[in-house]
């Protein structure tokens, strides 16, 4: 992700929002990264936020003024900083903030400055767990999803608070929100609110999806396994596009380095028949299966309890067995069930995921080369080839995964 993210943030002009949060110290980590990517930064501090950072910090860090008070003598006119940025990012960004945000308020320079900004923004919240799981904060984030603003969820992790513990509330990664900047900002990506399509209509409203994700592991010993470099990308963009089209949406994810995304239900899991129990179980009711994840096709015939030593040997050898197939499993028995399939190949054509198609009983199939840079495992774009069972085929990309995802979906939505 970062390759693509540091091409997307070169020359760009950033304003970095920063909200009253413990976790604001980490927005001097995020300007630092953001300037080390090439972008140039501007920095709008809450007065809430300034009461856990001070002003002095980032105007040594972008050797630019820090705007806080929209009347105060000096302050850069919060129109003019509008026109001069290309995106922003709040982080932190408090439930006072989202809130705020969704309903147009405008009473700070921050919250003004939001208004009057027509281009991309993305919000990185940190909170008490409590407050992120609200039906409130949970109300904000969906309207600003729905306006064309990416929100990235906050993270599973201590708290800031005495005696808090763990939880879902915790700021992501200073790297990992600018990696998601950059990605908003790819060059397949709308750079202005403006140029977004329109929400999509609930048209999944009352439908249950199942989408899988990710790859899966397979032990050989407690240290080692076999696997695959699949983000789990794709699979979380098509699970979250479904839930905003208002499908209720059971996620299946393999082992990934991504945040769980929010109202959805997520089932972690780890090999291949896990994975297929998983999805067997959620499978009653269900109306769509999409099978984004990349499953291990064999599994080692013995597990070690122990760590394998090298020992004196330069060779060791490995007796794999067959996984089973849960497209293939699923298709077999899927009757009104609308599956999908995705055939991501490294050297064979598009006639495998035809083929693909009909022996698996699929209703969709999408073809992708994951040797091409914009369409392999673990970039933001994806380039593939949708085909049905009534011989349609359709080019997608490349575009951005969630973009692909909802082209996905509308060919999903013409079978149900």
């Amino acid at each position: 992700m970062a390759r693509t993210a540091v091409g997307a943030l070169e020359g760009r002009r950033i304003v970095l929002g920063v909200g009253g949060s413990v976790a604001a110290y980490k927005a001097a980590i995020v300007a630092r990264e953001l300037m080390r990517r090439g972008a140039a930064v501007r920095v709008v501090l809450t007065a809430a936020g300034a009461r856990f950072v001070g002003p002095a910090l980032f105007t040594g860090l972008t050797g630019q003024a820090v705007a806080s008070d929209l009347f105060s003598e000096g302050a850069p006119e919060h129109i003019a900083l509008a026109a001069w940025a290309d995106a922003a990012v709040v982080a932190p960004a408090t439930a006072d903030l989202l809130g705020k945000a969704a309903g147009g308020i405008a009473d700070d320079y921050l919250t003004t400055w939001l208004l009057a900004f027509p281009g991309r923004v993305l919000f990185a919240p940190a909170m008490n767990r409590h407050m992120w799981s609200h039906p409130a904060v949970q109300r904000s984030v969906g309207v600003l999803r729905a306006d064309g603003v990416v929100v990235l969820p906050p993270v599973y992790g201590a708290l800031a608070a005495t005696g808090e513990g763990e939880g879902w509330g915790r700021l992501p990664d200073p790297v990992a929100i600018v990696d998601a900047l950059g990605a908003m900002l790819s060059a397949n990506g709308p750079a202005r609110r403006a140029d977004l399509p329109a929400p999509h209509a609930p048209d999944l409203a009352g439908r249950r999806v199942v989408v899988t994700a990710g790859p899966t592991r397979e032990r050989l010993d407690p240290v080692r396994f076999l696997s695959n470099p699949s983000s789990g990308r794709m699979g979380y963009a098509l699970a979250e596009a479904a839930r905003d089209r208002g499908a209720e949406v059971t996620l299946v994810s393999g082992p990934v380095q991504l945040s769980f995304p929010t109202g959805l239900t997520v089932v972690r899991v780890e090999t291949t028949r896990q994975m297929l129990a998983a999805v067997l179980e959620a499978l009653p009711g269900a109306d769509v299966l999409i099978g984004a994840a990349a499953p291990a096709d064999w599994r080692p015939a013995e597990v070690s309890p122990i760590k394998w030593k090298k020992g004196d040997g330069g060779e060791q050898r490995i007796r794999l067995v067959a996984n089973p197939d849960i497209l293939a499993e699923v298709g077999r028995q899927k009757g009104r069930l609308i599956v999908v399939g995705f055939a991501a190949e490294a050297g064979a054509g598009p006639e495998e995921a035809l083929r693909k198609l009909r022996d698996k009983n699929l209703d969709l199939v999408a073809y992708n080369d994951v040797r091409e840079p914009d369409a392999g495992f673990e970039v933001t774009t994806n380039h593939v080839i949708l085909f049905d069972r009534a011989g349609g085929r359709q080019e997608i990309g490349p575009l951005p995964k969630r973009a692909v995802a909802e082209r996905i979906l509308d060919g999903v939505c013409g079978l149900l």
